[in-house]
């Protein structure tokens, strides 16, 4: 029998989580009176460009590794089955298309905002388009990813939910505005490390518990939660290979290629080979998550499986299980419980961090710096101060989110649906040199108009539940009191064979194939509505002639994927742009000529920054 329980947190788990936060802060601390002091914007924002590939690989890992994550994902597992593992291979492929494609471009340009890149390939309007939507997106999500956690712990574990608001709010936004990027980074390694030692923690005791990892397997294959074979090309299905692959790596691509809070740490590297190891360790990292994540859901699942917390009433959220799991087997260890909620607001830090610093670039580099004559100390004033202003916007936020509702899911469809237009809108500028900035605008407000359509639209008209079975036949609750066990029994459902999906509840009109859509499939479509828009328009209102552009700025991606054809053909598939070859040397176009050279090397001269990329 599975009991209810009541823990709750004690003296020493707020002293170890107290700590936590200190420690946190300290880093902050060390950065503010060490080495420059943060007394430019080079060193603020971006870090002097001096950081190496492990520490920012790591910091890339936390910051999407948010509190939303940690609770979110072992749940996925729990309800849904090992169908989510497919992420694994969509990071992977993201990160390489990351490393090779988008990076590269915006490193080499040494440009310290993204959406300085967008001027640079259309024009102003077309920047401060992109980087208005990128503050929207993230000002929402700082304050949900700090809300969120804190209202899950709170409800669980008795966890102090506006107290840890603050605390996290307060103790983020005091490390961001005096250390800096430098500090940024480095509190994400600590809480990255954190989290990793939360999960194995986790894992190991919930394993022993149920009589090991072997018995973890058995019991969920039993139960029908390890599935790997929906080949399904039925995009209603919520998770198959290919939504995962397709949808979900289009989604991961906008938070990892086009982001600011991403990109603003890959210009950190010192150079752009270590810039690329640090998407190779994020290929490692995000897996390691991944299974920590699997690995934490299937645990709780084996322990609950005939008594689910959330069916029984226990917790009133999936995102609360891993909580009440903490509390249940770690609720008689004073300070255990402290560690892992510490893990789970390393999450939160990390996001938050994130959002702070890249709100307070873009704002610096996209509009200070182009429109007010201010030196470079002033703008390190101004990029403080904007740190600090967004670090209380954010409370403000989890303030406005605790009136939302379910403000996970909204907050999750919301990330999505921005980030999916974002990335149609950077894909056209740097693929399509036929492009011009009238394409540009109208694709990205397309792209926008569609993703919030289908977005807002499924919110109102929610697709069947396709959660696994679950069971509480072996439940024992407590009365009102919270002393007197009462026993429950109910018929247990049949979960001894493997589960096949059912088909989807047949609806009409836009609910069948339109609302009712995996919400992994959110970016693909808005995406696709960028391009064709964007493209469509361009040739209306006159292209841009390729042979114009600066090729700095479109991705060589003939020369990547179709390196074995002959020099010729990929000249054609060049469609204008000066390009070289990447097996020649860099001070020639091979057979372009003295003229092609002299005219890249003038436009380089004129619309980038110069900066050794070291390669």
């Amino acid at each position: 029998m599975v009991e209810q329980h009541n823990n709750t947190f004690s003296a020493w788990d707020y002293v170890v989580f107290a700590l936590f936060l200190t420690f946190s802060a300290g880093i902050g601390l060390y950065h503010a009176v060490c080495g420059g002091r943060q007394k430019t914007t080079h060193e603020y924002l971006i870090a002097n460009r001096g950081m190496s590939a492990i520490p920012v690989g790591m910091s890339i890992v936390a910051t999407f590794m948010s509190a939303i994550t940690v609770l979110g994902t072992p749940a996925e597992f729990y309800n849904f089955g090992t169908m989510f593992w497919w992420f694994g291979l969509a990071y992977g492929v993201v990160s390489l298309l990351v490393a090779y494609v988008y990076m590269p471009v915006f490193y080499k340009l040494g440009i310290t905002s993204v959406y300085e890149y967008l001027e640079l390939r259309f024009n102003r309007k077309v920047r401060l388009m992109g980087m208005i939507t990128f503050q929207i997106q993230m000002i929402f999500y700082m304050g949900l990813a700090i809300y969120a956690p804190a209202l899950a712990l709170n409800e669980v574990t008795g966890f102090t939910l506006w107290g840890s608001v603050w605390a996290c709010g307060l103790v983020c936004t005091f490390y961001c505005t005096i250390g800096g990027l430098k500090a940024v980074i480095w509190t994400d390694v600590l809480q990255l490390s954190v989290m990793w030692l939360g999960f194995l923690t986790l894992i190991i005791k919930g394993s022993i518990e149920v009589g090991g990892l072997s018995e973890v397997f058995r019991i969920a294959n039993e139960r029908g939660r390890i599935d790997f074979i929906h080949f399904e090309f039925d995009p209603r299905i919520r998770h198959t290979f290919w939504t995962i692959n397709i949808g979900g790596g289009l989604l991961w691509l906008a938070a990892f290629g086009v982001n600011q809070a991403q990109v603003q740490r890959f210009l950190s590297c010192k150079t752009l080979r270590q810039a690329q190891g640090a998407c190779y360790f994020n290929i490692f990292g995000m897996n390691m998550v991944l299974l920590g994540a699997a690995l934490a859901g299937l645990v709780m699942f084996a322990r609950y499986r005939d008594c689910d917390p959330f069916t029984a009433g226990w917790v009133g959220a999936t995102d609360q299980l891993i909580p009440y799991f903490l509390m249940d087997i770690f609720g008689n260890y004073p300070g255990v419980p402290g560690l892992f909620v510490a893990a789970i607001f390393s999450a939160a830090l990390s996001s938050v961090s994130s959002g702070l610093n890249s709100l307070a670039t873009t704002v610096t580099e996209d509009v200070v710096k182009p429109y007010f004559n201010t030196n470079d100390r002033t703008n390190t004033w101004i990029s403080k101060g904007l740190v600090l202003g967004y670090g209380f916007l954010s409370i403000l936020m989890a303030y406005i989110a605790s009136t939302m509702g379910d403000v996970l899911i909204i907050g999750l469809r919301l990330f999505g649906m921005i980030g999916g237009p974002l990335l149609g809108l950077f894909s056209l500028a740097l693929f399509f040199p036929w492009c011009n900035s009238k394409g540009a605008a109208l694709g990205l407000m397309a792209g926008l108009a569609i993703s919030f359509w289908v977005g807002v639209g499924s919110i109102f008209n929610p697709a069947p539940s396709a959660k696994l079975p679950v069971s509480i036949s072996n439940c024992t609750f407590l009365d009102s009191n919270l002393t007197t066990p009462l026993s429950y029994t109910s018929t247990p459902q049949d979960m001894t064979s493997p589960w096949t999906p059912e088909p989807p509840e047949e609806r009409t009109g836009l609910q069948v194939w339109w609302y009712g859509m995996s919400y992994l499939l959110y970016s693909a479509v808005s995406v696709t509505a960028v391009l064709i828009v964007g493209i469509i328009t361009s040739f209306i209102t006159g292209a841009q002639k390729p042979e114009e552009l600066d090729p700095e700025l479109i991705s060589p991606v003939c020369d990547i994927f179709l390196c074995c054809l002959p020099k010729k053909w990929r000249h054609v598939l060049w469609c204008g742009v000066r390009h070289r070859h990447y097996d020649e040397p860099t001070t020639a176009f091979g057979d372009l000529g003295a003229e092609d050279n002299a005219y890249y090397d003038g436009k380089k001269r004129t619309n980038t920054k110069n900066h050794d990329t070291k390669l």
